[in-house]
């Protein structure tokens, strides 16, 4: 499989052994049959937290990308914030069931930048571009065609992907602390200002805080590891260091991210309290989308051609990949991750639902923040059903108030981790096929662009080896000879 690397570093933080459950008799060995107790065993392995704090902290990882975007199309294209959230909601607790990792539900990039981009690509527009993607990337699935990409993609071309997406949050999120940002037009307006409620001092006092909290990621040892005890002075020595070392540890196991984003809610009533009138409870109608020649062909033209190829390398590929490294032991099919995020829009785009998928970037924000385990997600679908369902709609009036800053400060840490994960690549053909799909993606804004002008480097390398005597299948999948 073109994704081995014997001698790649492990991705995963030093806590991740720790972290990771050991596989139980249950779900060690595959079950012969689909029986109704083994499945609701396994439902429950998947949504056990491992961390109460770290799972709620994790929650809020991938909210960086999640509401700008639908913010901006609420605002802009009147899309139906209170039927997504129930969707999306939904989506978060089945994916959190089924996968068993915090496995994000973002909405279609592409869409949705094409939406706030064309005044007339509206709603029906938008759903059909949905619909029709989600119906590709389901029948990918359903025959095994995806897999067989998967497996044919090398893993520095997936790097490649991976790194340009997380450099691009990266940017994005840089561009949302310096400057002030007009959501619904994807415009900047000018230089922040250093004071006020959504000023860059209260970004870098968020962002300084996450990483005394977070850190990098790496394990926070105890300040009185490797004292050994002896005399009165040394008693108290150690009986210091552990006082040291509890607050160390109540202040390394605070849930930074959530503390951040309610923040950010207060925030937003002091900024304009009147919003508190603006409120209707209830849940938004929820209706069937009607859909003309022309929305389909626009749709499909505009919107799931562009959009196909993001969603087969960085929803479907590039979290395979990812999930591997983050969670050894949890490898999930190119085939199951493609039918769900087809079935997520084959449901919900006719609805009113925004188009959804995985992403690479998602996983990697919400694990920077201690999301381990299925309930991370299923916590976040829980609160966005709560929330379509009690406010609806009107919960847009909240989050435009909402400090654009503290989103971007959530977004840098997700493009760091995403972009982080691309440090195995050792050897420099590997890197120099890395660094070429990440320049081209970035500057020509397209994964499929990068991808392409990736795999042409890739295969151009792979044939300068053929003058070393080494068949095709050991050429591309860079194994010996005698391994083939």
């Amino acid at each position: 499989m073109a994704h081995k690397n014997p001698t790649s570093i492990p991705i995963s933080d030093p806590e991740a052994q720790e972290i990771t459950p050991t596989p139980t008799p249950s779900t060690a060995a595959p079950a012969k049959g689909y029986s109704a107790k083994v499945v609701v065993n396994k439902v429950k392995n998947n949504l056990v937290f491992h961390s109460k704090w770290g799972e709620l902290n994790g929650a809020m990882g991938d909210l960086g990308t999640y509401i700008p975007i639908v913010l901006a199309l609420t605002l802009a294209r009147d899309l139906n914030l209170g039927t997504t959230l129930i969707f999306t909601g939904v989506y978060n607790i089945i994916t959190g069931a089924i996968y068993g990792v915090p496995m994000p539900v973002q909405p279609m990039k592409s869409i949705a930048a094409q939406a706030l981009s064309d005044t007339t690509f509206g709603v029906p527009e938008i759903m059909a571009a949905g619909i029709l993607t989600g119906g590709v990337l389901f029948v990918l699935g359903v025959t095994g065609l995806m897999q067989l990409v998967y497996m044919l993609i090398p893993l520095c071309v997936v790097r490649g992907i991976q790194l340009a997406q997380g450099l691009s949050f990266a940017l994005t999120a840089v561009k949302y602390v310096r400057k002030v940002q007009d959501l619904p037009k994807s415009k900047s307006l000018g230089e922040r200002h250093w004071l006020g409620l959504d000023g860059l001092v209260l970004a870098i006092v968020c962002l300084c805080f996450i990483v005394i909290v977070n850190g990098a990621g790496e394990k926070n040892r105890g300040c009185c590891e490797g004292v050994q005890s002896g005399g009165d002075d040394m008693q108290n020595e150690v009986a210091r260091n552990k006082r040291r070392s509890r607050v160390r540890r109540v202040i390394f196991s605070l849930p930074s991210a959530f503390m951040v984003f309610v923040l950010g809610v207060v925030l937003a009533f002091v900024r304009r309290h009147e919003v508190v009138h603006e409120i209707k409870f209830g849940p938004s109608s929820i209706e069937v989308v009607k859909f003309s020649k022309h929305a389909w062909k626009k749709g499909f033209v505009k919107g799931a051609i562009p959009q196909l190829p993001l969603s087969i390398l960085n929803s479907v590929v590039a979290v395979c990949k990812l999930s591997s490294d983050l969670f050894p032991g949890k490898d999930f099919s190119a085939t199951s991750l493609s039918v769900t995020v087809g079935l997520m829009n084959l449901v919900g785009s006719w609805f009113g639902a925004m188009p959804s998928c995985h992403g690479a970037g998602g996983l990697a924000g919400q694990y920077k923040f201690g999301g381990r385990s299925g309930g991370c997600v299923a916590l976040l679908g829980v609160a966005k059903l709560a929330l379509g369902l009690v406010l609806g709609s009107s919960l847009a009036h909240i989050l435009r108030q909402f400090p654009v800053g503290i989103l971007g400060v959530l977004l840098l840490f997700a493009g760091i981790e995403l972009a982080m994960c691309c440090r195995d690549m050792n050897t420099k053909e590997d890197s120099f096929v890395m660094l070429i799909c990440t320049a081209v993606s970035l500057v020509g804004s397209s994964a499929a662009l990068g991808f392409l002008c990736g795999m042409i480097i890739y295969v151009l390398l792979r044939l300068r080896n053929w003058s070393r005597d080494k068949p095709l299948s050991a050429i591309w999948m860079q194994k010996n000879p005698e391994q083939v």
